[in-house]
């Protein structure tokens, strides 16, 4: 009896003990499952396209200066990618910031960008969001205003190819991200009405 007694209570501990781990495997699922698939999706810095730049440089003699650019969602850093995870822009820039930065470098590389320029141009991100789906696109859409009191607004559609896979389509969103900020500076700078926010 003692010994059946001593194996019953080995039995015992061995399930107590399977059943703790196991306890603290559910707890340890519970708080991660949420995270794993959660990922952050950063847009490439921006980069200088050269048509823009050719563009500009045609306004030689000019110069102008940045002032602060202001949005609809003032400060928004982030928009949630089929619930994947955020598309960011880098350097955790609000998308206000990475949009003035591109004109910022678009302008110093042209050398019409001065500190000491009389005219400033401001500007407001109106609207910006994006569809990883079909027919995936960043739709931005923004207001550039001078202080000489001149003002122009421009829309951009920027197609790109999706993917069915969540992961691999918010890839490719982020990753569209600065290429459609290039063409919504190229639509300002080809605007008719750019010449004059420069006088």
């Amino acid at each position: 009896m003692r010994r059946s007694h001593i194996k019953m209570s080995a039995v015992t501990r061995t399930l107590w003990h399977d059943a703790h781990l196991m306890s603290l495997l559910l707890v340890v699922l519970a708080i991660t499952a949420p995270l794993a698939g959660c990922q952050t999706y950063s847009a490439s810095r921006y980069s200088i396209l050269g048509d823009n730049l050719r563009t500009l440089r045609t306004f030689k003699g000019q110069a102008v200066t940045i002032g602060p650019f202001s949005a609809a969602t003032p400060g928004q850093t982030e928009i949630i990618c089929r619930g994947a995870g955020p598309i960011k822009a880098p350097d955790g820039e609000a998308f206000e910031q990475f949009v003035q930065k591109a004109f910022l470098d678009e302008l110093t590389i042209a050398e019409l960008y001065s500190v000491d320029a009389q005219t400033t141009i401001t500007g407001r991100l109106d609207a910006i969001d994006f569809s990883s789906g079909i027919g995936a696109a960043w739709n931005i859409a923004l207001t550039i205003t001078s202080s000489n009191g001149t003002s122009l607004s421009v829309s951009e559609q920027y197609k790109y190819a999706s993917s069915f896979e969540g992961d691999d389509a918010c890839k490719r969103t982020a990753q569209s991200l600065m290429p459609a900020v290039q063409n919504v500076v190229g639509k300002v700078i080809r605007h008719p009405n750019f010449p004059e926010l420069l006088r």
